[in-house]
């Protein structure tokens, strides 16, 4: 942005300049001048972007060492997550190689860039501000993002990712940077739209009470936003145990069963201040001050209908700390969950 807007002064001086020696008229050359700054003021640029220089550093190849992903629960951000996700796509002994970061978000600031470049292995990081699709899908925004090696989804509003990004060139820009091996990461409504299944909170709050009381009410679930390895069949839900969160899930999963749009749901709830990296071969791991639950349906549940308390029997539940594992390429793999049933909208026992 300083760089275009002294090009735009240096241009307006020397075209102020040349009116006047061309006509030694002062008054003709400013009504002139005049007019070009009106041109520039009508089109202004219409995308956002805060970025820092990037440094003389070694970059990647055009072939990564992921895919990986950073699924962040809202609240404080898991630096240490961030950081293993940058050294990942650098590789176990590529440490003097650097990559470029995007951070993708409906509105806001540029607050994520300066705490991310100060990290180790970082050349650039530039923040792209992209409110409607026509902005989605411009050249200069979808070149961004794919020339980077790590993207970043601050959290927002998971209704307005779906809208203004689904089918666009921004959607695909990240899909290719997953393609040769890059990374993802997302906060909140950045880390729910990862999912292969993503509640679009296009309507009214729902919460754990109105979900279990009726499945269906104000209840979307959409899929085709993002489609990544070892993500499929799941649905995700941030801010988890701090807005009670786990009715809401139950439901999601019972719905994408009833529904027949999966044979087996896992439903994934993410503490604040709590992030679930995920490697290149599946193996989630959870790092942060709290937990991460996995809510898996293999079968279907005996009410799910529209106006109907729920009644699921036997969901299984997974409940994993700081430094613990969950093989998500291999579920049957993990034994060490508990069950809990829903009757007539009523969780039976303690889930969480």
């Amino acid at each position: 942005m300083t760089i275009s807007r002294n090009l735009s002064m240096r241009f307006l001086f020397f075209s102020n300049s040349f009116l006047i020696s061309l006509f030694n008229k002062p008054l003709k050359a400013t009504v002139v001048l005049l007019l070009v700054v009106a041109i520039v003021l009508i089109f202004p640029p219409q995308v956002k972007s805060y970025g820092y220089p990037e440094n003389n550093s070694a970059y990647l190849s055009p072939q990564q060492t992921g895919p990986v992903y950073d699924l962040g629960g809202g609240g404080p951000d898991v630096d240490e997550a961030i950081q293993w996700m940058i050294n990942k796509v650098r590789g176990p002994r590529s440490y003097e190689k650097k990559v470029d970061v995007i951070v993708i978000r409906n509105s806001g600031g540029n607050g994520y860039n300066e705490p991310i470049l100060e990290m180790d292995g970082v050349s650039s990081v530039k923040t792209l501000i992209i409110s409607d699709r026509e902005e989605a899908s411009k050249e200069n925004v979808v070149k961004n993002i794919e020339d980077a090696e790590v993207i970043f989804f601050a959290g927002g509003d998971q209704c307005q990712y779906l809208r203004n990004y689904l089918n666009t060139g921004v959607d695909r820009a990240v899909k290719s940077v997953i393609a040769r091996g890059g990374a993802v990461a997302g906060t909140s409504a950045g880390a729910m739209i990862q999912s292969d299944f993503v509640f679009d909170a296009c309507s009214k709050t729902v919460t754990s009470e109105t979900s279990l009381e009726d499945p269906y009410q104000d209840i979307s679930l959409r899929q085709n936003f993002f489609h990544w390895n070892n993500l499929q069949s799941t649905v995700i839900d941030t801010h988890f145990y701090e807005r009670d969160r786990m009715g809401r899930l139950m439901t999601f999963v019972a719905r994408l069963l009833r529904d027949g749009r999966s044979s087996d749901a896992l439903g994934i709830g993410i503490d604040e201040g709590t992030s679930l990296i995920v490697d290149q071969n599946g193996l989630a791991t959870v790092v942060g001050d709290n937990f991460v639950y996995f809510v898996l349906g293999d079968h279907l549940p005996k009410k799910c209908e529209p106006q109907k308390p729920l009644t699921f029997r036997n969901f299984k539940i997974w409940k994993k700390k700081s430094d613990e594992t969950f093989d998500l390429s291999n579920r049957a793999s993990n034994n060490d969950y508990y069950k809990v049933s829903v009757k007539k909208g009523v969780i039976l026992t303690d889930p969480y």
